[in-house]
């Protein structure tokens, strides 16, 4: 009886120094998230999903986050790995946009979203058309019109590849103002980042890319944006000129998402769900939403699935009214 105290100490220590199970993830909580993104460093997708990813850390929804750039393909090569390697992508988002639609519709890769799970969109990105600060295009109609007279004087730097969402959309663009879309003389490179550095090196003429991609080199003084594809002026940054404001009807917006690999657990999906359902509520993400001039377009599931379906027939029509996209027989 006497080592009885000391008996009752012992296991309290015991009880004290054993691992204590680790909290299971709640409806909208992950434990960790893997982002795979089919680009390069610098761009859109990469931007985003590290900014989603920096938003989930801080608003302490997500404990651990890792990111992969494999670009290739188009983006094709990482929507093959998660379709090859599902059953080892359990907590991986990829991030994707309107190009799974367009480079699907291209032939470029033989999958399309319908061979992965689309969890959620989250925000729109309008395409910007942007010079160096010190270029002579001072407006869009400054570069519409040396357009029309020389095309191939030219040069138009994109973040993606040939008839993709970077070259169709200002090629629309130019084609309402009197051009011939098919003239467009445009350089491709592997993300935004590096059609970037192809405008500040003097390598191309003009950049067509995300808002997202050129807001910070504006405000920096480094280059000047001359349109942008929104339907009216920006409430994060309303000195921004609009394209419809300078007389092209032109409105266009670049929905980014994250989707999973088929097979996963209906579980795993719901929390996939839940934690972009809760973080697009939080002030985290507002502020990574506004630094980037984001607009709001958050759809999950069936909606978002939906949204994907309607977003097919409308790429598909607008890249055929600029020849990118040849009738089907």
């Amino acid at each position: 009886m006497a080592n009885l105290p000391k008996l009752v100490l012992l296991g309290l220590c015991c009880l004290m120094s054993w691992p204590l199970p680790c909290q299971a993830d709640g409806p909208d909580t992950m434990t960790k998230i893997h982002f795979l993104i089919p680009a390069g460093p610098g761009g859109g997708w990469d931007g985003t999903a590290r900014g989603i990813g920096l938003a989930l850390k801080s608003s302490g929804l997500v404990e651990h986050l890792s990111y992969e750039n494999l670009s290739g393909g188009g983006g094709g090569r990482a929507i093959a790995k998660m379709i090859e390697t599902a059953r080892r992508q359990q907590n991986t988002l990829l991030i994707n946009s309107t190009p799974i639609i367009v480079r699907s519709l291209q032939g470029i890769f033989p999958q399309s979203f319908r061979d992965l799970v689309p969890i959620a969109s989250v925000i729109a990105d309008y395409s910007c058309f942007a010079v160096r600060a010190d270029s002579k295009f001072k407006t869009f109609k400054d570069l519409s019109q040396q357009f029309i007279q020389d095309p191939e004087s030219i040069i138009v730097a994109g973040g993606s590849v040939r008839g993709n969402t970077d070259h169709f959309v200002l090629a629309r663009a130019l084609q309402l103002a009197g051009g011939d879309p098919r003239m467009v003389n445009y350089l491709s490179y592997d993300g935004g980042g590096r059609a970037m550095a192809g405008i500040l090196s003097g390598e191309a003429s003009v950049l067509s890319t995300g808002l997202s991609e050129a807001i910070q080199m504006q405000r920096s003084g480094l280059i000047r944006i001359l349109a942008v594809t929104a339907p009216a002026p920006l409430n994060d940054a309303p000195d921004l000129p609009i394209l419809k404001r300078q007389g092209i009807n032109l409105e266009f917006a670049n929905w980014r998402g994250f989707f999973a690999a088929k097979g996963l657990s209906q579980v795993q999906y719901d929390k996939m769900t839940g934690v972009l359902s809760k973080l697009v509520r939080t002030p985290e993400f507002e502020v990574i939403r506004a630094r980037n001039s984001w607009a709001r377009l958050h759809r999950q599931g069936p909606e978002f699935y939906a949204f994907l379906e309607q977003q097919e027939i409308q790429i598909t029509a607008l890249m055929r009214a600029v020849g990118y996209l040849r009738p089907k027989r």
